[in-house]
């Protein structure tokens, strides 16, 4: 039987410049879910994230990634590990030095993809499953608006064909428009694809259209783990600020939450 989890946290504490970050988070992502880490400012939603596939070191605890640590385990177990998953940073983290071709066929190139007119295919593929158009990938990334480059990263995040899809406050810096309209692309591939992901994000339309279970960072710690609704129900300072402030009253307004 298939492992029902994708991601297990035990026991994560992160201490970061005499600052302790994380004060025991256990945390369980399942396999085909769609679950959002929340926060306030400086709570480690990105570096909780960062743990989670191996590119920060927690002070103490375990991360596993179906089944195997990204940190404890060799060389070529590793690199099949991270074929399993895409990341998409925060600002696209396109390389400027790269067209948008390049930038999406570069994961394939570093797992040794050595077929051009496969990667071409590829890339070719990629480009149509976020919208763009087959003639975007000879442009720069100087020459792409927020949202194109925000549909580039996610083309490279998915290049490899994941199981697993990290996002790092993906509609961060689009306007509302196309914020809403790379809400929809994200849900449409989570649905189409199987996908399971963790993502950071502020935005509450997300949480909203696409999520399964939110995950909120306070303190340190996992205040509450649970869907929208239930969620919105925890007594916390910053589940009440964030979540029935006079912003969030207009866009959940029509999402139950039961007796306060």
């Amino acid at each position: 039987m298939a492992e029902e989890i994708a991601i297990r946290l035990t026991g994560i504490h992160t201490r970061l410049g005499g600052h302790e970050v994380h004060r025991g988070i256990d945390l369980e992502v399942r396999r085909g879910e769609v679950l959002a880490l929340v926060g306030g400012s400086g709570s480690g939603k990105t570096t909780l994230l960062r743990e989670m596939i191996g590119l920060l070191r927690p002070s103490e605890g375990e991360v596993e990634v179906f089944g195997e640590s990204p940190l404890q385990t060799d060389e070529a177990r590793a690199r099949r590990l991270r074929r399993r998953w895409g990341v998409l940073f925060q600002h696209g983290a396109l390389f400027t030095a790269l067209n948008v071709f390049d930038n999406i066929a570069l994961p394939l190139r570093e797992m040794r993809v050595r077929d051009e007119q496969l990667i071409a295919r590829l890339v070719a593929l990629k480009l149509a499953m976020v919208g763009l158009a087959p003639e975007d990938a000879a442009r720069t990334p100087a020459e792409l608006s927020g949202g194109m480059v925000k549909r580039v990263g996610l083309a490279r995040a998915l290049s490899l064909e994941p199981e697993l899809l990290l996002l790092d406050e993906p509609t961060s810096g689009l306007d509302p428009v196309a914020g809403q309209q790379f809400v929809e692309l994200i849900g449409g591939l989570c649905r189409e694809l199987g996908l399971t992901v963790v993502m950071v994000t502020h935005d509450l339309d997300m949480l909203v259209d696409i999520c399964d279970r939110i995950a909120v960072l306070a303190d340190g710690r996992l205040v509450a783990v649970a869907p929208l609704v239930e969620v919105m129900q925890v007594a916390h300072p910053f589940i009440k600020t964030y979540f029935h402030g006079a912003r969030a009253r207009r866009t959940l307004a029509g999402v139950p939450v039961g007796e306060q």
